[in-house]
């Protein structure tokens, strides 16, 4: 094992121990995220045809008078992005905490990214 090695295997294991609860949250969705080769929803840009993976912070019914919609923000360690269901006051498993991959077309609505009636796929509760 060369120093530079040493160094750096040493330099991971201060960052873990001195990290927050949070930090060490979000590295873990980003590599789960990696895994299922979904991309960063950090390097999502307007207009990209994407599938993002994470886990879900809030889940909002929002009542309008010409359209319902159910949006919910989901969170994979690097951003967020809110996923809008149209027309829909719940979906079954659609709920905080919950796992799932996203696909589709990355819009931006007030300065945040936006996925309209994605496809998703939810994972099987830990």
């Amino acid at each position: 094992m060369t120093t530079d090695e040493r160094t750096t295997g040493l330099r991971r294991f201060f960052e873990r121990l001195t990290a927050s609860d949070e930090e060490m949250d979000a590295q873990e969705l980003q590599r789960d995220s990696a895994k299922c080769g979904a991309m960063p929803a950090g390097q999502c840009h307007r207009g990209q045809l994407v599938s993002v993976s994470g886990r879900l912070r809030t889940v909002a019914y929002t009542p309008r008078t010409n359209l319902p919609t159910l949006e919910a923000d989901l969170y994979d360690g690097s951003d967020v992005v809110t996923l809008v269901f149209l027309g829909r006051r719940s979906i079954v498993g659609i709920e905080p905490g919950r796992q799932l991959t996203a696909r589709g077309r990355v819009a931006i609505r007030d300065e945040r990214k936006v996925i309209y009636n994605p496809y998703y796929e939810l994972e099987a509760p830990r």
